[in-house]
């Protein structure tokens, strides 16, 4: 099914994202790019460009990471697949095997430069996160799977896309699981179009410590949004049941969203719906988080360190994005199409993110709504 959306729409992107089933994407690999030559020989110019400058990384802008015309189109075509049919794009053959770990920290911010402004991930305000194992617990309390080599469950991030640049692969294991949400609502409406209004209810969800000081620690959310033609899911049920662990001022479960969420983790793990990749050394997946849902498999390691499964992640706003239901405003803050918003603020951000955060809104023609924290309860 495909989301309805009138062409005119005064705030309308380029945005026509269709079911999709594990078949559709085994068969069609429209969704995979592949670098020429010639554009990697732009990366790696860049690269050369930027590490010769040696400017902290949020002071940079794109002119520091100076990309050609081919090379800049392959990054807006990965963009703009992640924002059409499929949700998602992997794009093959960065040439990280011959970059150390800070050149490719480099030159994976470049490439964030030329798409998107970054947002901060964590309680530290951490705007790239290192994805591997460090020993963390994942189903602790405030634990994350990023650093942890534990299966995760399904769930979207906290932004219009999440980027995941492969340093390094697993040993073995560690694939990478992606569902369509339009399959998902579409295959939860066939077998329990009882539970459809339920999807349109607040749930409650921990931050996981990851909120400003001056915020609470949990928010209400729908699954399903209610704007009138941009569709958007969201769904994350380990921060759910955090919530509802640690706080006792959020509302309790109720019977028929205990059911709702049971229904979409079978549906979530349906072979028909999932589709597993395995990313490889040098690829990078974007994936737009309010029309897929991901996971990964948990995964054995090398035991030498400089062998390790290491991926980078992005967190990032990106110009063409849809327009977001207006009950998440008080979690994403600015509901506009293509405007800046989402990532866990933290409690480390710093004036140095703040500036780099306007100037690259700036430079991207997107919309920058000053933040204040929610002066609602995270209850209502």
């Amino acid at each position: 099914m495909t989301a309805n959306h009138p062409t005119d729409h005064p705030d309308h992107p380029t945005y026509r994202p269709t079911a999709w089933l594990a078949a559709d994407a085994d068969r069609d690999t429209s969704w995979i790019q592949r670098l020429s030559a010639a554009e990697i020989a732009s990366f790696d110019a860049a690269l050369h460009h930027a590490s010769a400058l040696d400017k902290p990384l949020l002071e940079m802008t794109a002119d520091d990471f100076p990309l050609d015309a081919a090379a800049r189109d392959a990054l807006a075509r990965a963009i703009d697949t992640t924002q059409g049919r499929w949700g998602m794009c992997l794009v093959k053959g960065f040439p990280v095997h011959r970059w150390t770990e800070g050149e490719t920290r480099l030159a994976y911010w470049g490439m964030g430069l030329h798409m998107g402004v970054a947002r901060t991930q964590n309680r530290a305000s951490d705007f790239m996160n290192d994805v591997r194992d460090v020993g963390a617990a994942y189903k602790s309390k405030n634990g994350r799977g990023y650093n942890t080599n534990a299966g995760l469950d399904f769930h979207t991030d906290s932004c219009d896309v999440v980027g995941l640049l492969c340093r390094r692969a697993a040993r073995t294991g560690g694939a990478s699981k992606v569902v369509s949400s339009i399959a998902l609502r579409d295959a939860m409406l066939r077998r329990r179009p009882d539970l459809e209004a339920v999807l349109h209810t607040p749930f409650h969800y921990s931050y996981q410590g990851a909120q400003a000081p001056s915020q609470p620690p949990h928010y209400a959310c729908t699954i399903l949004g209610n704007h009138p033609w941009a569709f958007a899911m969201r769904t994350n049920r380990k921060n759910v049941v955090a919530a509802q662990r640690d706080f006792d001022d959020v509302p309790r479960l109720t019977p028929a969203q205990e059911a709702a969420l049971d229904e979409l983790d079978t549906l979530l793990t349906d072979p028909s719906l999932c589709f597993s990749m395995q990313l490889e050394q040098g690829d990078l997946q974007l994936l737009n988080n309010y029309v897929t849902v991901h996971s990964r498999t948990n995964f054995e390691d090398y035991e030498e360190f400089d062998r390790k499964r290491h991926l980078l992640r992005l967190w990032l706003a990106v110009p063409g994005a849809q327009p977001l239901p207006d009950e998440w405003a008080d979690y994403f803050t600015d509901v506009r199409a293509g405007a800046v918003r989402g990532g866990l603020r933290g409690s480390a951000r710093s004036a140095a993110f703040d500036a780099y955060e306007r100037r690259q809104a700036a430079a991207l023609g997107m919309p920058l709504m000053p933040w204040a924290p929610a002066t609602r309860p995270a209850t209502a």
